[in-house]
């Protein structure tokens, strides 16, 4: 009999996976598989999991929001064997899923995680660290991770807005440069990411309608400091209207970028705290897993 690994992440979202637990675990078990499951009970707790595995899975599946397929992701990279894995989005924004259009509904992602087809998927390393579709830095960026996970749970969506809005009266501004084969630039920034996804935030094609998961490549955004206020309100419309304004905003594809700032700059990754560094040398791993998504 196969052998599937289940991890999942019991207080993301709204705790909705304690009402679907008993429907996945009998999806799994009609698809030929033996479960294993287990529910992660701290930071980093998924991480260490997936890295000791033993090789006889045939199958990882994980369950929670995007710091948990960090986690996960993060776990498989430092192994030597790598497995296949499946992912149920239970968190509140769920970016990942929504750019493999991977359901919301818990039941209908089970059935992709184990019945649909494996698909190589680029990864990223910041420094030494790995990340799944996000590395950013700036305004807002810090709202996933600072967002208190019990407004998260009540409120949703509108809680990261909330905590948003909070940021628009202490905008941070650095100085830097970012380097690649295809562009060199210098200046201040308030804002900038490297992305390997169709949603930022939960807003769609943020990034571009012809984002590529496989293709070796980053889609990168750098936004510059506003002068005053009417730069500002003209950024933040850009951003609305999901448009490039070449008079603020820098935009290209590479598979690496050498970030080099004045002082150290917090990071997001994925969602989660990155760490606070003045320079970052961040790479796109072509194919480097294997995710299971709909046929």
């Amino acid at each position: 009999m196969k052998k599937l690994y289940f991890i999942y992440n019991p207080h993301s979202g709204r705790e909705q996976i304690r009402n679907k637990l008993s429907d996945i675990l009998q999806i799994f078990s009609r698809a030929g598989y033996e479960v294993t499951v287990y529910p992660t009970r701290e930071c980093k707790d998924a991480t260490e999991k997936i890295e000791e595995l033993s090789e006889d899975y045939d199958l990882v599946v994980c369950s929670g929001g995007d710091g948990t397929m960090d986690e996960v992701v993060e776990g498989m990279m430092r192994r030597e064997q790598k497995i296949p894995i499946g992912y149920i989005p239970s968190g509140t924004i769920n970016d990942f899923a929504r750019s493999l259009k991977i359901p919301r509904d818990m039941k209908k992602a089970a059935q992709i995680a184990v019945c649909g087809k494996n698909f190589a998927c680029d990864m990223g390393t910041f420094n030494k660290q790995h990340f799944v579709y996000i590395a950013a830095f700036g305004i807002f960026t810090d709202v996933a991770y600072s967002t208190k996970q019990n407004m998260k749970n009540v409120l949703g969506h509108m809680a990261y807005l909330l905590e948003g809005v909070k940021r628009l009266t202490n905008i941070p501004s650095y100085h830097m440069k970012f380097s690649s084969k295809e562009m060199t630039e210098e200046g201040d920034f308030i804002f900038g990411m490297v992305t390997n996804s169709r949603s930022v935030g939960g807003f769609k094609s943020i990034i571009g309608r012809k984002v590529q998961f496989d293709d070796g490549v980053f889609e990168i955004t750098f936004i510059r400091t506003p002068k005053n206020p009417v730069e500002l309100q003209e950024i933040l419309g850009a951003i609305i209207l999901k448009e490039i304004d070449s008079k603020y905003m820098y935009s290209f594809r590479t598979s690496q970028l050498l970030i080099e700032a004045d002082t150290k700059v917090p990071w997001t990754l994925d969602g989660e705290f990155g760490g606070d560094c003045s320079s970052a040398l961040i790479e796109n791993h072509q194919k480097a897993l294997e995710i299971k998504v709909n046929l």
